[in-house]
């Protein structure tokens, strides 16, 4: 049963990744993010797939805990601030700019809060928060798993740049010359 768990995880972070790849290579056809807003199949398989795997990794963590390489409890000692301080930048820049923001649909152009340091805060704070939880559980699985989100969460921002030019303009454009991709 895990084994058909990890399969379908690493299946749905594969088509989104590739669906990444795609958009920027090919951004008037892009699938993310996603073209005709919230009822698109772009956007329900996307959050679909996200939530899936999300609850997947939930599941392995329970079933791997500590089953890998790194015994030691110093693992939580390095992996807790790592949770707690991708938590927090993640949850702050989705408080920043909102849940249609955060979703993919448009919902206006934000500079402020963590933005201001980092022109995609929830990616760093989920990136972040997920190699602590792998650091933390010690799973072969969930390091995989997470290394997949974390690629996806890397080349998502590319996909998103030239759709915010096009919403945003010039402002984007200005705001993109001041602050970092990442960090």
């Amino acid at each position: 049963m895990s084994n058909i768990l990890f399969g379908v995880a690493v299946v749905i972070l594969l088509g989104m990744l590739a669906a990444a790849i795609w958009s920027v290579a090919i951004p008037e056809k892009r699938l993310w993010p996603p073209p005709r807003g919230r009822g698109s199949w772009p956007y329900v398989l996307n959050w679909a797939g996200f939530y899936t795997v999300c609850g997947i990794n939930a599941l392995l963590l329970l079933m791997y805990w500590n089953s890998w390489i790194f015994q030691s409890p110093l693992r939580f000692v390095v992996g807790i601030p790592m949770v707690v301080l991708g938590g927090l930048l993640a949850v702050w820049g989705m408080v920043a700019i909102g849940w249609k923001n955060t979703s993919g649909l448009k919902g206006g152009f934000v500079s402020t809060g963590p933005h201001r340091f980092t022109r995609n805060p929830q990616y760093v704070g989920d990136i972040v928060l997920f190699l602590g939880v792998s650091v933390i559980a010690n799973s072969l699985l969930l390091w995989i798993t997470h290394l997949l989100i974390a690629l996806v969460f890397i080349v998502a921002p590319f996909a998103e740049e030239p759709w915010l030019e096009e919403q945003y303009g010039d402002a984007y454009r200005e705001y993109r010359k001041r602050v970092r991709r990442f960090l």
